[in-house]
């Protein structure tokens, strides 16, 4: 089986709310969807949702970066040998993990699709035997935030993640409290601060104000590439740190891991480069003892998928946030979720069914690569 052709779409996802966290307000969600297709005539898809603040990607340069540098790398090659085409990316470009991922999760459709398995069961199998995910709720005032909290828990949300690093500390301390408050005691709450608080004195100080809301965790309170910075966080407070932004790489798993900075790791397919990666970075922090999840970067049904097979076949991967399709108005996919469980279907490749009709609807520009040109 080779690679022929790829079709590039970016395309904008229009949400049903605005989604806020501390460095950006989206109020609608722009991605790529590449399709590629093969000489057996098996098609495969793939996502990529960069992030400027992040990866340093936006959806403009990742098309151009698919369309004139991967994608005439991968022309002609097995998808099976997902390995060599990873080396083929890396030796293309540096980084650019976002586009890279888009073409790793197209191929491994494609080897579940030639193999007639879901992916999990390229990648380990059948780990565990439920996959749940929270309520994430964006940065808005602490009243509003509480109540919308308290309405998840009634629609049967098991655990909610709050949005926070705004501006005002205080007044994130004052959000945590009033969902704390209005959900009791029992109800698990993670909270992502996405560096909002900067410096490592900052974060302490204002961590340390939090242990009465008995927080499952607290994700990258500082900027991402101070790791030893987070170590020291972890230090000098009680509650459970998650490196999130500082997880991009494996040598930053691996700097996590010597310097003992972090409780979790957030690995996510757009930072990592996709399945093939984010499976060896949750393997390195296996042996040091470090929880691993997946995270999300608001994808659609085939980057959410695409996630679920890989949080299904490792043990260690004992979370995911993977909830973009729930936040749109409009989607090409057709992600299972029912309250507060995602359901992976058994059917080969990433197990959706993509509407082409509604994939052209959302499609702001779009090319076709083929024959290495």
């Amino acid at each position: 089986m080779k690679i022929t052709k790829a079709h590039i779409h970016a395309v904008e996802f229009p949400l049903k709310e605005p989604f806020i966290i501390s460095y950006a307000t989206y109020p609608n969600m722009p991605a790529i969807i590449i399709k590629l297709e093969t000489d057996t005539g098996l098609v495969g898809y793939g996502e990529a949702v960069p992030d400027e603040h992040v990866t340093g990607e936006q959806v403009a340069g990742a098309y151009e970066i698919l369309r004139t540098v991967l994608i005439p790398q991968i022309i002609g090659q097995n998808p099976f040998d997902i390995e060599h085409i990873h080396h083929l990316m890396n030796g293309a470009i540096v980084r650019n993990q976002a586009a890279k991922a888009a073409i790793d999760i197209a191929c491994y459709d494609l080897m579940g699709k030639a193999a007639n398995q879901p992916v999990y069961n390229l990648i380990g199998g059948s780990a565990h035997k439920q996959l749940q995910y929270p309520k994430v709720l964006s940065i808005e005032e602490p009243a509003i935030m509480a109540e919308k909290a308290k309405l998840a828990v009634g629609q049967g949300f098991s655990s909610l993640k709050l949005k926070v690093g705004g501006a005002d500390s205080a007044k994130d301390i004052e959000r945590i409290y009033a969902v704390r408050e209005a959900v009791g005691k029992v109800m698990p709450i993670r909270i992502d601060v996405n560096q909002g608080w900067k410096t490592v004195g900052h974060a302490v100080q204002v961590i340390n104000q939090l242990d009465a809301a008995q927080l499952t965790w607290i994700e990258q309170p500082i900027s991402m590439g101070d790791i030893r910075g987070l170590a020291e966080v972890r230090r000098k407070t009680s509650t459970p740190i998650m490196a999130d932004e500082s997880i991009q790489t494996m040598e930053d798993v691996l700097e996590i891991i010597r310097l003992d900075a972090a409780d979790y790791i957030n690995i996510k397919l757009m930072k990592s480069g996709g399945i093939f990666p984010a499976v060896q970075m949750a393997k390195a922090a296996e042996s040091a003892g470090i929880i691993a999840q997946i995270g999300s970067m608001v994808e659609s049904s085939v980057g959410s998928a695409a996630g679920y097979h890989a949080v299904m076949a490792r043990r260690n991967i004992q979370s995911s946030e993977l909830t973009g399709p729930l936040l749109f108005q409009e989607e090409i996919g057709n992600l299972n979720y029912q309250l507060p469980n995602v359901h992976l279907s058994e059917k080969a490749g990433l197990g959706i069914d993509i509407d082409e009709a509604q994939l052209e609807k959302l499609t702001t520009a779009s090319c076709i690569v083929e024959g290495g040109a």
